[in-house]
């Protein structure tokens, strides 16, 4: 074969093959979702679904500690990986969202929010390289993250957590919510005492993925005080015309019928309510 046929090879070649993907600027949006394959992309939300960060009631503490967490990091400053965990319905994830919102409001197109799903988690340490050069600093959200097995997903986040020999870019943090403390069901612990020759080193290796967020924000179930701030929070934002007592007793009827207090619970009544009412809102 003479050297213009494999030089023709090689170009076919070359054609076929994809390229790396370069490092994105993250400009034209504050948001992106991670589409792993089979192209790696990352595709522009163009109206991010938040909540205004003044709105989430109950929950200072956990939103006083994200937002500077947030704002440092949108500063150019050292700032940690989060978790967020607990109850169901609290905030988490919107936090999560308003935070980014509030920090972006502060310093216009600091972070880029990007969300990766909870099956693509394998592939965390393909965006962070793709990420690494950017000029934008980026904030990679995996909400409801869980696993039930020790497999590829959680051996991927456990070396972009301790940083492996590449190191996490300065440029991203990664944060996440679940409805677990540990990330793991507890009969996968249990499982693991039964059967590892070192059941207590076995235990917490599984329990420790956790220990490597460097900010861990627990969310608890509310009581009644908390829930009825949090629907009077929602009904002064939008002015709905009714009167305090009326509006907690719609607002404790509606948890009788649905089980169970939480911001989520809060959030859908005072919508149900602002219909009932004939009231427009913008339900982000």
């Amino acid at each position: 074969m003479n050297d213009a046929a494999l030089t023709r090879i090689a170009e076919a070649l070359e054609r076929l093959a994809p390229a790396p993907p370069a490092s994105p600027r993250l400009d034209g949006a504050d948001a992106f979702i991670w589409h792993p394959g089979p192209l790696p992309r990352l595709s522009p939300v163009r109206r991010i679904a938040a909540v205004p960060i003044a709105l989430l009631q109950g929950v200072d503490r956990q939103r006083g500690l994200l937002l500077e967490n947030t704002l440092r990091f949108a500063r150019g400053l050292p700032a940690n990986n989060a978790m967020l965990w607990g109850a169901r319905g609290m905030g988490k994830s919107s936090l999560v969202k308003a935070a980014h919102a509030a920090a972006n409001a502060e310093l216009p197109g600091a972070l880029a929010l990007i969300e990766i799903a909870r099956e693509d988690i394998r592939t965390l340490p393909d965006l962070l390289e793709i990420l690494r050069d950017s000029p934008r600093r980026a904030l990679v959200f995996c909400d409801d993250l869980s696993f039930e097995r020790e497999d590829a997903d959680y051996k991927a986040l456990k070396s972009v957590l301790d940083g492996g020999i590449a190191g996490r870019p300065t440029n991203v943090l990664f944060y996440a919510t679940s409805n677990r403390r540990h990330l793991m069901p507890r009969d996968m612990i249990e499982n693991e005492q039964q059967r590892a020759i070192h059941a207590s080193e076995s235990v917490e290796e599984k329990v420790s993925l956790s220990d490597r967020f460097g900010l861990w924000i627990g969310f608890h179930n509310c009581d009644q005080p908390t829930y009825l701030a949090m629907v009077e929070g929602y009904a002064d934002a939008f002015r709905l015309p009714i009167a305090r007592d009326d509006l907690h007793a719609r607002a404790k009827e509606w948890t009788v019928t649905r089980g169970s207090r939480s911001g989520r619970v809060a959030w859908q009544f005072v919508m149900d309510l602002a219909g009932d009412l004939g009231v427009k809102v913008d339900a982000a």
